[in-house]
């Protein structure tokens, strides 16, 4: 929900309105539900959502019954770019070569629960990117040594950047909550250029600040308000999978997804 409203917030102009997303390749990684990917399929992307076999169910449901929502009632729909759903298990060379990389975005949303999973999201990550790809992170800190040990491998291949949490939606945030843009580090002799290229983007969302001050009081425009549907109806849906485990044995899937709902659920409650 973070990178959503996140792109909600800043899509009036800059790198992340529809004029310029129009036509780019996108994939989402670990997609659960698609929120995510729907949020960059609105915005104008070609967006592949991946996870894995256990998850497609619920993904392709979400991704046809929603496309067919916009498509019939949206007389906008023109602008909604496309979504398929793919199985990809992190480091599995034959899922990476059958989605057709490089991607112009990579994008996830509480991907990593346990260090375990830091180096196949990583050999993912690198085989999905191209020099020009764009990396856009989302990641709720559960562990501290987790934490330092995902910045240290991502900071050793990419530039990162942190979104300062101004630039992103005051009610969609939180301390614990990271959103990071990525790129792939220049070649040896080119200093710089991915850098400025993410310094770019994070400034061009600051501007976006302004815009949105001026707009507080009136309409929200089209995509904003399709943005806001897409992130509401279909959250709960990652429920259903809690009750479907067979003989109290999860599968690091089920791990991932049942931590992250609990966190959330206890990330409020004080202990006396």
């Amino acid at each position: 929900m973070v990178l959503v409203k996140f792109l909600e917030r800043n899509c009036r102009r800059g790198r992340f309105c529809p004029s310029k997303l129009k036509g780019k390749r996108v994939i989402e990684l670990g997609a659960g539900c698609g929120v995510a990917g729907f949020g960059m399929a609105l915005l104008g992307c070609d967006v592949i959502a991946t996870d894995q076999i256990e998850v497609l169910p619920l993904l392709m449901r979400n991704a046809e019954r929603n496309t067919s929502r916009i498509t019939q009632k949206d007389s906008n729909s023109d602008s909604f770019g496309s979504i398929q759903v793919a199985e990809l298990d992190w480091g599995n060379e034959d899922h990476i070569r059958a989605v057709d990389p490089p991607f112009d975005y990579i994008i996830g949303t509480d991907v990593v629960y346990a260090e375990h999973l830091l180096e196949p999201l990583l050999q993912t990550l690198l085989a999905l990117s191209g020099p020009k790809t764009t990396i856009l992170l989302g990641y709720e800190i559960r562990s501290t040594n987790v934490h330092d040990r995902m910045l240290d491998m991502w900071k050793k291949n990419f530039e990162v950047k942190t979104v300062p949490k101004a630039k992103m939606d005051s009610n969609y945030q939180h301390p614990s909550i990271q959103l990071y843009i990525m790129g792939l580090k220049p070649p040896a002799g080119i200093i710089g250029n991915r850098i400025s290229e993410l310094e770019q983007q994070t400034d061009e969302v600051e501007m976006v600040d302004e815009v949105l001050k001026d707009d507080e009081n009136g309409g929200s425009s089209n995509t904003k308000k399709r943005l806001e549907d897409c992130s509401s109806e279909k959250v709960h849906e990652d429920c259903e999978l809690a009750m479907k485990i067979p003989n109290g044995k999860l599968t690091d899937w089920e791990a991932r997804r049942l931590g992250s709902m609990t966190a959330r659920l206890l990330q409020d409650v004080k202990i006396t």
